[in-house]
């Protein structure tokens, strides 16, 4: 069985970008959020292998997303995807439970990468 992802991104190409990279290297997106709080939610209802989590969005950020989703599913595999690579975030977010960060805009290579070490 193939893994499953889920892309949480507020903005609509970001997602795009992120599932045509992910589809043109064999993974299966399952899902899609436009914020943290539709992600909490699509995450309990779906349960994806990993999800790719952007940091800034409207009504609930990605750092308070991984926390509510964590508390649901301790095992969560999360990588973080933001054009903030400001030090702080990348922390917090690790700290949160995130496996791995991707600055944006990121490289398909990278995406890819962080993809295949989170889902060991």
């Amino acid at each position: 069985m193939s893994s499953t992802i889920m892309i949480v991104d507020d903005a609509a190409f970001m997602r795009m970008m992120l599932k045509d990279i992910l589809l043109k290297n064999g993974f299966n997106v399952v899902g899609e959020a436009e914020n943290g709080a539709v992600a909490v939610e699509k995450y309990k209802e779906l349960q994806p292998n990993l999800t790719i989590m952007d940091i800034t969005m409207p009504e609930m950020d990605g750092l308070q997303a991984v926390k509510e989703i964590r508390k649901f599913d301790a095992r969560a595999r999360i990588i973080m995807c933001s054009a903030m690579g400001q030090q702080s975030m990348v922390i917090e977010a690790i700290q949160s439970g995130a496996k791995d960060f991707v600055v944006k805009p990121f490289q398909g290579e990278r995406v890819v990468e962080a993809v295949t070490k989170a889902l060991k």
